[in-house]
């Protein structure tokens, strides 16, 4: 794969890149973006770089337009019209300062399975933009269209800055207890998305007030937290099986803090039930689990984790707790899937391991699919053994990327096999429930930031993916976010998504008796039973 060295205010960098993206495009998904106005037309001339070596084409016209020949020669270039294809060495002239938004990682954002752009739009909104929101438990993602024709204009991708009142939902709804602290987290995830919504408008030369339809999809705990409405009842096990009604109440108070339209609809998709929310709705709409093969499980992995088994007729679904090893890492070596993140960990030819570093030179610590390669090669060379013991004794198992050095702990382990014997114990669970046998499954769909980087053999061989054939498996990425897609423009996503609520028979893991013996039998990093 060609490499990028950027030179950012004299300091180098290096980032791996495919050849069809843009310098641009490629840089946004980095910390070291450049400026821009224009959604990468050449129009706005501010995204500037140098050229230092290596071959970024000719110049297009609309870089004949915005500089002169003397800055051509100079190697000056604007880097939405270089497309490389070979190794390339780029100075960024006047970056823009520090931003917590980034274009999502490559092939993140899923498709959205063909649905037609055929909603209406909000009627006196000239040239109408809507925003579809991905309200996730650690990150928050944006896409931004024209709801005219359904085009994709831009996407972000950052934090949800709740995370400092705790990693998990439960922490937050408990700490939400306390009316200004609950406040306090309504804002911050408020105020994230219209920051985001900003900083599109802002660098791809948008109108805020062109922003007339809003679409957010979530878990319960992070959309009844959003709403700032019922979510205490989610402590309260007698709410577990009953829908949450948290609708926006206000939404002309948001459109006006965000700056969009006056008129703008702001929906929040409606949940399912206790802590299954329209994130799963959202998900099954893209992946369209009820229209193919069956039977069907979907799993989407993060820190609340939801799980869903079509058998051809029924419709079972639950969640559970899986914590922060899946989406921000475990422990002290832990980190998001972000850039800088160990997402790949392969035995090397010389008996070591090898590395590969999610778009950065510079190795932050482990995502969750990096914590699963590491383990599942651990596992293979006798250094970890079943139940999640070093040999020898070991505290920890300490390992070099580039010049960092990490440590691995028995407490990220340890974190890693609950969050895999949760989800485990929730599969055995809905299979328990339909009838059927792992072995039956035709189409397992693997959904979620953490299952987009999954090794399906590491995955299957510590236990975190059924036993079935490898061909049976689809690792689909943010579903999440592309069903919001879908259903911010398409009816027709719409309808689907209301049979789906209507299917859907909900089980509350905490009542079935197979659950606390299928939860410690997963706990081991071993394949699952096929049968």
């Amino acid at each position: 794969m060609p490499r990028l060295t950027v030179l950012v205010q004299g300091q180098p960098h290096v980032l791996n890149f495919r050849p069809s993206a843009s310098l641009r495009e490629i840089l946004d998904r980095s910390d070291y973006r450049v400026r821009s106005a224009c959604l990468g037309h050449g129009a706005c001339g501010l995204c500037q770089v140098r050229l230092l070596s290596g071959d970024g084409g000719p110049p297009q016209p609309a870089e004949h337009f915005q500089l002169s020949e003397s800055e051509l020669t100079d190697g000056k270039r604007l880097a939405c019209q270089v497309r490389p294809t070979t190794d390339l060495t780029v100075e960024i002239l006047n970056p823009p300062p520090p931003s917590g938004w980034h274009t999502p990682p490559e092939g993140l954002t899923c498709a959205t399975a063909g649905f037609a752009a055929d909603r209406p739009p909000p009627p006196g909104v000239p040239h109408p933009v809507g925003v579809a929101v991905d309200l996730g438990t650690t990150h928050l993602s944006v896409a931004v269209h024209n709801l005219t024709d359904g085009r994709r204009l831009a996407e972000r991708w950052g934090k949800n800055p709740q995370g400092r009142f705790g990693a998990d939902v439960v922490t937050r709804l408990m700490a939400a207890q306390r009316p200004e602290v609950a406040e306090t987290l309504a804002f911050a995830a408020r105020n994230a998305i219209g920051e985001a919504i900003e900083d599109v408008a802002r660098r791809e030369g948008l109108d805020c007030r062109a922003f007339s339809r809003v679409t957010v999809v979530g878990n319960t705990a992070m959309l009844a937290l959003l709403a700032n409405r019922n979510h205490h009842l989610l402590l309260q096990p007698a709410y577990w099986m009953a829908p949450l009604e948290c609708t926006a109440i206000d939404g002309a108070a948001w459109a006006q803090a965000w700056g969009i339209a006056s008129q703008a609809q702001i929906e929040l998709v409606p949940l399912l039930g206790g802590f299954v929310g329209s994130d799963l709705i959202a998900g099954l709409v893209a992946c369209r689990l009820t229209e193919g093969q069956a039977p069907a499980l979907f799993i989407d992995f993060g820190t609340n984790s939801e799980i869903a088994l079509w058998t051809g007729r029924e419709l079972w679904v639950t969640a559970t707790a899986g914590g922060p090893a899946f989406e921000s890492g475990a422990g002290s070596c832990g980190t998001p899937a972000e850039a800088g993140a160990v997402f790949r960990v392969t035995e090397a030819a010389d008996g070591g391991l090898a590395f590969r570093v999610l778009d950065d030179d510079c190795a932050r610590g482990l995502c969750g699919s990096g914590l699963v390669d590491l383990v599942a090669c651990l596992r293979r060379n006798r250094r970890l053994d079943a139940k999640g013991k070093f040999a020898e004794g070991a505290k920890s198992f300490t390992f070099a990327v580039g010049e960092r050095e990490f440590s691995l702990g028995l407490r990220d382990i340890d974190a890693l096999q609950r969050a895999k014997a949760a989800v485990g114990a929730g599969i055995a669970a809905l299979t328990a429930v339909a009838g059927l046998p792992l072995a039956a499954l035709q189409r397992v769909v693997v959904a979620g930031l953490f299952g987009r980087y999954l090794d399906v053999a590491n995955a299957q061989a510590i236990g975190l993916l059924p036993a079935v054939p490898a061909s049976r498996i689809e690792l689909v990425g943010n579903t999440a976010a592309a069903g919001a897609t879908a259903l911010l423009l398409s009816t027709q996503a719409q309808t689907m998504a209301d049979r789906l609520r209507q299917q859907a028979r909900l089980i509350n893991l905490a009542h079935r008796p197979e659950f606390e013996d299928a939860f410690l039998e997963h706990l081991y990093l071993r394949p699952t039973e096929a049968n």
